[in-house]
């Protein structure tokens, strides 16, 4: 481990993610403090994603990030020094960081999941905490945190039907339910295939039934939005995500990785309009 940081940056940026992290559509003043958010995300989730680390150095390394982030150490991970002194200047909890890391200390030691609900536990902190970041930042109330964690989850279930056989080849983990997969015959090892087989293609089809019932509850989220150019954003990205969710119904994630395309994005804006 390195002595001046525990951080192992893969290289990755905002421009590499689905769906826009700190836009154009935020406001120019809040913007900085957002990208010290997704930077401390980044660097966590690349330690908890390393294929050469230990499960053990991982945690450590969180470990460090989180001391970092409560000021508990000044020095060693140069993403949570930056988010604490953002945190400080804006008085966002720091809750919505250390329960991020929750999830990817799970990620460095959990590889299956049995059941939906085991899922649905593992994106309360791996992907809702974002959102509701994002709303304290902008002084939203927390009647807006219910639609935004359903949208969090959506989006983060939507990212592993994308690259769940990535995950498998790369990291040795599943995040597809086993009791999904056993009552449609299917299996862990179906993932290492070319192409659905019927029964895999039937628990993505679920899943996505999953993912659509969230993204109508996540309707309620830009109603609730006070912030104007909040409120534009979160509507963009809904639309991208009933975009992605459609995409996936239509095509093969282990033929090729299914992607949003600039039309998408269009459309998506086009459709958000309507909540100015």
């Amino acid at each position: 481990m390195s002595e001046a940081s525990v951080e192992t940056w893969s290289g990755k940026d905002r421009g590499d993610e689905n769906f826009p992290v700190g836009s154009a559509l935020i406001a120019a003043r809040l913007r900085p403090h957002v990208h010290a958010y997704y930077a401390f995300a980044r660097n966590a989730d690349d330690i908890a994603d390393s294929d050469v680390l230990e499960a053990e150095d991982k945690v450590a390394r969180l470990d460090v990030m989180v001391d970092v982030l409560l000021g508990r150490r000044q020095e060693g991970a140069p993403s949570a020094a930056r988010l604490r002194a953002s945190l400080a200047q804006t008085g966002v909890s720091a809750l919505h960081a250390t329960e991020l890391l929750i999830a990817f200390r799970q990620d460095a030691t959990k590889l299956r999941y049995a059941t939906w609900d085991e899922l649905a536990d593992y994106c309360r902190y791996s992907a809702a905490p974002v959102g509701r970041y994002m709303l304290e930042l902008h002084g939203e109330s927390r009647d807006t945190w219910a639609p935004s964690d359903a949208l969090c989850t959506a989006l983060q279930v939507l990212n592993h039907l994308q690259d769940g056989a990535k995950d498998l080849q790369e990291l040795n983990r599943c995040y597809v339910p086993a009791d999904m997969m056993s009552a449609t015959g299917s299996g862990v090892d179906d993932l290492h295939k070319h192409a659905l087989t019927p029964g895999m293609r039937r628990v993505l089809d679920q899943l996505l039934d999953r993912c659509d019932a969230l993204n109508a509850e996540a309707g309620l989220l830009p109603r609730r939005t006070r912030d104007r150019r909040l409120r534009l954003e979160t509507a963009v990205i809904l639309g991208l995500a009933k975009r992605l969710a459609a995409r996936l119904r239509r095509e093969d994630p282990l033929a090729a990785r299914v992607k949003l395309r600039k039309g998408d994005a269009v459309l998506a804006m086009l459709a958000a309009m309507r909540f100015l």
